[in-house]
């Protein structure tokens, strides 16, 4: 699909998720202001699959639970390309 043809995903409002399906491969993100918008319009002007961000709490291993941003992705190769290539995480994480 080029820059110039529609996603039909936004043209039919259905390609942002208010909840992350089981299927989904997820990301956490830490949280931070202002985050939640810059990841989705991230996603939405580099990927071109269905996802979900939603608010998630984190119990890593002999630290104490932590407030993060889930993010969600149908396609698992999106979820890799967003770990690789979004700059936001590397402020973030």
């Amino acid at each position: 699909m080029s820059k110039n043809t529609p996603n039909p995903l936004d043209l039919l409002d259905c390609r942002k998720l208010e909840f992350i399906p089981e299927h989904f491969e997820t990301v956490d993100v830490q949280y931070k202001y202002n985050v939640v918008s810059a990841l989705d319009k991230w996603i939405r002007k580099n990927l071109k699959g269905r996802y979900a961000i939603s608010k998630a709490v984190v119990v890593p291993e002999n630290k104490p639970m932590d407030t993060a941003i889930r993010v969600g992705f149908e396609n698992p190769t999106e979820a890799s390309y967003f770990m690789l290539a979004c700059p936001l995480l590397k402020y973030h994480n």
